[in-house]
């Protein structure tokens, strides 16, 4: 297991747990590799729950049981010390920052679905039409994603507000396939968009940071990747830099699978960059 691969799994189920749960996900948090040495007993100890929760939240992160939480506990390598004594008030936020974007990339390779990444650029590949959906912080991820599959020749779409975008999907073809980007996967009017593509036959590919939410719910794959909050407001900062790998690599996918097309495409891109640069 990479680095930081474990808290990137549990990051990205805590939307899902209950109280007792989440507390539990914070012993794992804070133990860290230091699981291996702690019973079922000793955590639920210090989450003040019982064994029984313990276990159940387990199975709810996606383990089968303590034992192989404990075995991806082991597996952790040890992560680097937060900088708290450092005294420069600057080089803390900076490293701060850096250590929460190096987390979040790093724990793609254990929230991301193979299968949906490959599933997904397919779909998107042979799309008739693709709807690009994403506001606030994410919108600044959705517009990237339409200039890039736009630049592989693909027929994009991307609103410039909501209203236009619930529109637009209620009227796609079922050969369509909606991008739907969201960090917390609740946006409502990120999702509302999503639904109204999902009822007029269209596929959803979501992009968050959070395995259950109301869009990975009605999504037909949810591409999962995100980093821990920094500051209350800034929650998708780091989230940001993971979902925009996401994108790259699903345009990377459409590339090798779009032939000849895909590359006349890219090179026609190209022209129009350069044709912008002294």
């Amino acid at each position: 297991m990479e680095q930081d691969s474990l808290d990137a799994r549990v990051r990205a189920r805590l939307a899902g747990l209950h109280d007792a749960e989440a507390r539990v996900a914070q012993v794992v948090f804070d133990q860290g590799a230091g699981l291996v040495h702690l019973s079922v007993s000793d955590v639920a100890g210090q989450a003040g729950t019982s064994a029984s929760t313990v276990v159940r939240a387990c199975r709810r992160l996606g383990f089968g049981g303590y034992q192989e939480l404990k075995i991806a506990a082991a597996r952790q390598a040890p992560g680097e010390a937060e900088p708290e004594d450092e005294p420069d008030p600057v080089a803390r936020v900076l490293a701060a920052t850096v250590r929460a974007a190096r987390e979040a990339l790093g724990g793609l390779g254990s929230t991301l679905s193979r299968t949906g990444l490959r599933e997904s650029a397919e779909a998107l590949g042979r799309a008739s039409r693709v709807l690009v959906a994403g506001t606030g912080l994410s919108g600044a991820t959705a517009t990237d994603a339409a200039y890039r599959l736009r630049a592989l020749g693909l027929p994009v779409d991307l609103p410039p507000d909501p209203l236009t975008a619930h529109l637009a999907a209620g009227l796609l073809p079922g050969s369509s396939v909606c991008l739907a980007i969201s960090h917390s996967g609740a946006t409502r009017s990120t999702v509302d968009t999503a639904r109204r593509a999902r009822a007029a036959g269209a596929r959803v590919v979501a992009i968050t940071s959070y395995a259950r939410s109301p869009l990975t719910e009605l999504s037909t794959w949810a591409l999962v990747g995100g980093g821990q909050d920094l500051v209350f407001g800034m929650e998708a900062v780091a989230s940001r830099l993971a979902h925009l790998t996401i994108v790259d690599t699903l345009s990377m996918l459409v590339l090798e699978r779009g032939g000849r097309r895909a590359r006349r495409a890219v090179s026609a891109s190209a022209e129009v960059t350069a044709s912008h640069s002294y």
